[in-house]
């Protein structure tokens, strides 16, 4: 009868210093004794043990949870992040659609306000061709009554000049607050050459705050509707505007820039000479349904459709010196 195969030697555990070994061996685990309320590194609970019969577990790995800038999920990106760059695209989206359509209606509402076109505006006077402030031909497109169509034509220019003569005692003293550094006016006529109207741009030496504080109390009183402070017209003799005195002034504006230091103003007559026994602003003159002399003629339209485009023009000038380069 065969011998029993021999028993396997039993080994014995090496600890871990001890000489000639050159691989690091793992201490065995010992069972978790009685009463021993921890359980030993890499065991698992019993709930959580996989049963056999089951066969393999079944194991799903959840995205790691993230609390920072610089670790990110893969393929998802942050909320935050996403917000961020809408507002970045929105707020550029927006600022390049008002230059732009700053830039194709030449509205210079980009330069208002800033010092250096304040400023660039309170020179215009000597540094610019009296042509570009005081065209010798306007268009006023939809200006006249009804929205027709008024093209003026400049029929003399006064000499640039001081304000001694050119206001009423008291028109000369609600603009005193602001000075007078120089007087430019012309005097247009109609296409009929049946009215005149003198446009006026007072270049004060006031500052921003000055034009604003005066601009307020113009609104405030309503400095611009009473009739002893009328502008004067500016009456060149060999003209059909020779006969434009101050008992010939039949509608008139006013206008109190804040972001220049200009007034700009304007006054119609008839060209024939007749006196006009009740003058009327403008802003009247104009509404529908106005019913005396002035509004009849079209003499409001006149002098808000004249102002308005000298006023335009003022405005382009401001502009192009505040854009050109240096």
């Amino acid at each position: 009868m065969p011998a029993a195969p021999a028993a396997p030697p039993r080994r014995t555990a090496v600890p871990e210093d001890a000489p000639g070994e050159t691989t690091r061996r793992l201490r065995p685990l010992r069972d978790q004794g009685p009463g021993d309320g921890t359980a030993p590194a890499g065991a698992v609970p019993a709930a959580r043990r996989p049963d056999p019969a089951q066969g393999r577990p079944h194991v799903s790995f959840g995205e790691p949870e993230t609390y920072d800038d610089t670790t990110r999920p893969r393929g998802r990106t942050r909320p935050r992040t996403l917000t961020a760059l809408a507002c970045v695209v929105l707020g550029l989206g927006l600022i390049g659609g008002a230059a732009t359509g700053s830039w194709l209606t030449g509205d210079s509402a980009a330069e208002a306000g800033s010092p250096g076109a304040f400023a660039a505006a309170g020179n215009l006077w000597h540094g610019i061709p009296v042509d570009a402030l005081f065209p010798p031909t306007v268009d006023g497109d939809g200006a006249g009554p009804g929205g027709a169509d008024r093209t003026w034509t400049r029929i003399a220019v006064a000499p640039d000049s001081g304000c001694k003569d050119a206001f009423d005692p008291l028109l000369r003293k609600a603009l005193a607050p602001v000075g007078c550094l120089r007087l430019l006016r012309a005097t247009y006529t109609d296409a009929t050459r049946s009215h005149v109207t003198t446009v006026g741009l007072l270049f004060t030496k006031a500052d921003a705050a000055g034009m604003t504080s005066l601009e307020n109390r113009f609104r405030r009183e309503r400095l611009d509707r009473r009739t002893d402070l009328m502008p004067r017209p500016y009456a060149a003799k060999g003209t059909p505007a020779e006969g434009f005195g101050d008992r010939q002034r039949a509608s008139w504006t006013v206008s109190v820039l804040t972001d220049a230091p200009v007034v700009v103003y304007a006054v119609s007559g008839f060209a024939d000479g007749r006196t006009v026994a009740t003058p009327q602003p403008a802003p009247d003159a104009t509404r529908s349904g106005a019913t005396t002399a002035p509004a009849q003629a079209g003499l409001g339209h006149e002098a808000q459709g004249l102002a308005d485009r000298v006023e335009r023009a003022l405005r382009k000038k401001v502009t192009t010196v505040t854009r050109r380069p240096s």
